[in-house]
């Protein structure tokens, strides 16, 4: 264990697997108590859990699904009683919004509203209203990190819902940052590539092996690669640095 983090507590929205998972760990290994949440996957939230204390961590599970009605006000319900067990406090200082809603990739003409809606509902409005209520937990010199994407910078007409809805997210880091300023609280943005999020998608060969040329380095970017760079801003040494949205895409923007 580090100790960077020793003292603070974070919370991880869709910390159950993948990049969220990762981000867990290893804010955790900085010596952070981390509340690992999850939508519908108790099991793999609990896993990430035993992993965070297997490697000499403190963590807990906290569940609502993200999108649906009253799901914020669940989610901080069982956040605070999670940090007053911990605690004895519901101090929040590191917000991580990872949570999302991915999208297959329909032809632009073919989106429905329904789909529109839900990808907004947990990509865009979900993290503004969990911001928004971590403003009363969050102390002077917190740190805010939302988990944009690459496609927001790129041009890929079958994921622009989800680069409108992440692209919402940049916006969301970039009017806080200033409104934040005076609290000394950082907000940064993360913007992942392509990254093996363990899903089966990843496992096939016509799928990996396209989406690994993307990269500089021609390989996919792991779970790690992210969060490493999520766990630095959450520091100290990230103190002056806000507003920022950071490439964690093993250079797949250089054209």
């Amino acid at each position: 264990m580090n100790s960077k983090l020793r003292g603070k507590t974070a919370l991880v929205t869709g910390s159950s697997r993948g990049v969220g998972r990762a981000t867990a760990r290893g804010l955790a290994r900085e010596g952070a108590l981390v509340a690992v949440h999850y939508g519908g996957d108790e099991q793999a939230a609990q896993e990430t859990v035993d992993l965070i204390e297997k490697d000499g961590g403190r963590a807990f599970a906290v569940g609502a699904e993200l999108g649906t009605p009253g799901a914020v006000d669940q989610l901080f319900h069982r956040l605070e009683a999670g940090l007053r067990e911990h605690t004895d406090d519901t101090v929040l200082d590191i917000l991580v919004n990872n949570a999302a809603a991915t999208f297959a990739g329909d032809a632009p003409e073919e989106v429905s509203t329904e789909q529109l809606d839900k990808i907004f509902e947990v990509n865009a409005k979900a993290p503004f209203l969990i911001l928004q209520r971590a403003l009363g937990l969050i102390p002077e010199r917190g740190r805010i990190i939302n988990i944009s994407s690459a496609v927001t910078r790129i041009a890929m007409p079958p994921q622009v819902v989800y680069a409108m809805s992440k692209g919402a997210l940049d916006q969301l880091t970039l009017h806080f940052a200033r409104h934040l300023a005076p609290r000394g609280i950082t907000v940064n943005s993360v913007l992942p590539g392509a990254t093996d999020n363990g899903s089966v998608a990843f496992q096939m060969p016509e799928i990996r092996e396209p989406m690994s040329q993307l990269s500089a380095f021609k390989r996919l970017g792991e779970p790690a690669d992210v969060a490493d760079v999520v766990v630095f801003l959450a520091t100290d040494q990230a103190r002056w640095v806000t507003g920022s949205s950071l490439d964690a895409t093993g250079g797949s923007l250089l054209g």
